[in-house]
């Protein structure tokens, strides 16, 4: 298979569907089938998907929201990264002038789309030999994180590596086929792993991270990239926060000084949420490894996954301006200027956060360390402040707390004047 390296074959295996590319989904008519007694030796359903399912994060939240009403005043949610400022004129506008849409939209996205990508990767963050055809649209970038390891070929007895702390889709993914989820963060991780005889398939990295903010330097990156290249695995790097460095400049893995100039061996996923308020647009991409994109597209096409075309001309609008890109960055980097200080004057320590719509704080408190970010998640919530406890993304987070950087201005600025007369020594 042209463009992907010789290990990597057997990423791509699996059966395959027949080869019918109708955009609409649609072939002749079948006959029903019939469904008769069990046929001796088939093995009956497992029960049902989501039990092998992590406990979505808002599930725990509602227990943490119902604490915080009852504190006498406004309830302030730092909880979800959820925007609150408003769509962006120009792409407001190019939404409606594309709302003609009568016909299916293309799983491969439109020229325009897939152009676009590659100009604002190259004119933003200097990622040169990137050809549009290589670049594969999404509803969302949430939903391509957790159909990746499927629509990949994986199943029972792969192995899907993961950061730790981490944003809790990529596990969801791997469960949905399997797999197995290992924790690695850096090569001395991956090559552990190998010495167990658990060579993962699939590599995660997050940088900007969710939660933590911590962001890879190229090395680091290139290390990893080099690593899964020699051992046959794919590297997908989850970029979605990659507009948002505060204390350094996040750098992505198809950057030159990662890859190498090739894109073979590895994908990198980007979301318009966070950076253009278009979390309910959902619009995110998938760019990087040629065969890998030619794959996905192929499956993706037989299950009729497209980005809808009024979204697509939006997202042209979102990567071709950068203006409301830094009066985004402008907006969460004033509420973060508000709230780090009063953490670190209420006696948290901020970790990471580097980079990234959060905070990752923790503080000394007694008890047990192990309950440390519920027991904190639960004093600020009397204080009327939801938040998320670190341990939602893995057990090396229970000591932390994760707030966002969405809130409006005021209600941070709210928040802010709670803790400090709370926690202040």
């Amino acid at each position: 298979m042209e463009g992907v390296l010789h290990r990597q074959r057997g990423l791509l295996r699996g059966a395959r569907l027949p080869g019918r590319c109708r955009q609409d989904g649609r072939d002749r008519p079948r006959p029903p089938v019939r469904r008769g007694p069990r046929a001796a030796g088939a093995r009956p359903l497992s029960g049902p998907v989501s039990a092998r399912l992590p406990a979505a994060v808002q599930t725990g939240l509602v227990a943490v929201r119902r604490r915080a009403e009852a504190y006498p005043g406004p309830v302030v949610d730092l909880s979800i990264g959820a925007p609150t400022d408003p769509t962006p004129d120009v792409v407001r506008a190019a939404l409606a002038a594309h709302a003609d849409a009568p016909g299916y939209p293309l799983t491969a996205g439109r020229p325009a789309l897939r152009e676009a990508v590659v100009r604002w990767l190259e004119r933003v963050h200097d990622v040169t030999g990137l050809d549009p055809a290589h670049v594969l649209p999404a509803v969302g970038t949430k939903e391509l994180i957790g159909s990746l390891p499927l629509h990949l070929g994986l199943g029972a007895g792969d192995v899907v590596a993961q950061p730790t702390p981490a944003y809790p889709t990529y596990a969801v993914g791997t469960a949905l086929v399997g797999a197995t989820t290992a924790h690695a963060d850096s090569v001395a991780d991956l090559e552990a792993l190998a010495a167990r005889g658990s060579v993962p398939r699939l590599v995660w990295v997050n940088s900007p991270a969710n939660p933590t903010g911590r962001v890879l330097p190229p090395d680091a990156l290139r290390a990893i990239l080099a690593w899964c290249r020699d051992h046959g695995a794919l590297l997908a790097s989850d970029e979605c926060y990659l507009d948002l460095g505060w204390d350094v400049d996040p750098v992505s893995v198809l950057h030159p000084d990662v890859c190498g100039g090739s894109h073979d061996g590895v994908v990198a996923l980007h979301s318009l949420s966070k950076r253009s308020n278009l979390a309910g647009y959902r619009i995110g991409f998938l760019s990087g490894d040629p065969a890998v994109v030619a794959e996905l597209v192929s499956v993706r096409r037989n299950l009729g996954l497209g980005l809808p075309n009024p979204q697509q001309g939006a997202a042209v609008a979102a990567l071709d301006d950068d203006e409301h890109v830094a009066v985004q960055r402008a907006r969460y980097a004033g509420r973060r200027s508000v709230l780090r200080p009063a953490l670190e004057a209420a006696g948290f320590r901020v970790d990471h956060s580097e980079a990234g719509l959060y905070l990752w704080v923790t503080r000394d408190e007694p008890g047990p360390a192990e309950r440390r970010g519920v027991d904190l998640v639960g004093r600020l919530a009397d204080l009327g402040l939801v938040t998320v406890a670190g341990a939602e993304y893995g057990a090396a987070g229970h000591a932390h707390v994760r707030l966002a950087l969405t809130a409006p201005d005021d209600a941070v600025a709210l928040a802010a004047d709670r803790l400090i007369q709370e926690f202040r020594p």
